[in-house]
């Protein structure tokens, strides 16, 4: 992009806020809500409390939120024993994870998929 072109883009943007924030000035709702702030900030400070105080005094437990999620203490739902056929050979083999020998042997010479549709249980 040329940097004349980006200065017109640039300006037209600067003069679509400039109209966002001229109409912004005209809203009733904002001018309540800066009256509000400024007369809250006046009390504060005449009374020497800070937003923190008021906030702490409104709702004690706000600054002490739950934890999103409890740390499990090392308990861990048992997996689940998995019986697999070989129908060539009769075989079966049982196990809760994937890191048994024979499975291992089964998968490298007939394919992990093929294994997988011999899964009984």
């Amino acid at each position: 992009m040329s940097k004349l072109a980006e200065f017109r883009q640039l300006e037209k943007h600067l003069a679509e806020q400039l109209q966002a924030l001229e109409a912004l000035k005209d809203d009733a709702g904002l001018k309540k809500e800066i009256e509000f702030e400024s007369k809250l900030r006046a009390l504060l400070g005449e009374y020497s409390y800070s937003l923190k105080d008021v906030i702490n005094l409104l709702d004690p437990n706000a600054g002490r939120r739950a934890p999103a999620a409890e740390p499990k203490s090392g308990t861990r739902k048992p997996r689940q024993v998995k019986v697999y056929k070989n129908p060539n050979t009769g075989e079966v083999v049982e196990t809760k994870g994937g890191n048994h020998k024979t499975l291992k042997e089964w998968k490298a010479e007939y394919g992990s998929d093929t294994v997988e549709s011999w899964l009984t249980k």
